[in-house]
């Protein structure tokens, strides 16, 4: 009987792979997308007038607050009822996005407050203006020290993609409920399967990203930052 399951999941291996290619797609979109986000409030945040820093405090509040899940389905099923449509996987990406950007705000501001003000101050007694000097002395670093973090909330963003299943994207997830639809029976070999798919990626990409942040850290100047 096990032998039937397996060679059962064995016959899917190619269509639980086009769910797979469709997980990846959404994780590589949705965290450029809210690392570009996340990157631009956080500047704003730190470096703009009253009442911006308090918007984007806002926001984070609010998205931070909020469980992916509900956000999908107000996104996906409240504004369909509004006359707004959004295919599902547009939706799972602006979710996703919102979701993340509100946690990455967090990941980059704190990594701005990790550089020391003087830096700032003499850039521009050397004659740099406010905006050379975040782009060529505070981003630069911002972006080295906030590799820990961000790798954390690209694992995360990864794994929440798997919710997006729930408003009708066909991802890995959605494949493997497909798939155990036809034989429940091997529910459990299916979603132990699905599961080592998961951590095969999060695996390679902590590795990967553990190796960038190695390669560029600076002894004694490094930031954590937890979710």
């Amino acid at each position: 009987m096990v032998l039937l399951w397996i060679d059962s999941i064995i016959n899917n291996i190619p269509f639980l792979i086009e769910g797979l290619i469709t997980t990846i797609v959404l994780t590589i979109i949705s965290v450029a997308l809210a690392t570009l986000f996340g990157i631009l409030l956080a500047m704003g945040r730190c470096y703009t007038r009253q009442p911006i820093p308090f918007l984007i405090y806002l926001y984070e509040k609010i998205f931070r607050g909020l469980p992916l899940l509900v956000i999908f389905f107000l996104l996906y099923f409240g504004l369909s009822q509004q006359g707004i449509h959004i295919k599902a996987f547009f939706a799972a990406i602006i979710g996703l996005v919102l979701h993340s950007t509100a946690y990455q705000i967090q990941i980059y501001r704190s990594a701005i407050l990790a550089i020391p003000e003087g830096q700032k101050t003499a850039a521009i007694s050397l004659g740099m203006t406010k905006s050379k000097t975040i782009y060529h002395i505070i981003l630069p670093q911002v972006l080295r020290l906030s590799i820990p973090g961000w790798s954390n909330e690209f694992t995360i963003l990864l794994k929440d993609t798997s919710i997006a299943f729930s408003i009708g994207v066909v991802e890995l997830m959605a494949r493997g409920d497909a798939i155990t639809s036809m034989n429940p029976d091997a529910i459990l070999y299916v979603l132990l399967f699905i599961a080592f798919l998961y951590f095969v990626l999060v695996f390679s990409i902590n590795r990967g990203l553990n190796y960038l942040e190695k390669r560029f850290r600076i002894s004694g100047y490094e930031m954590t930052t937890a979710r």
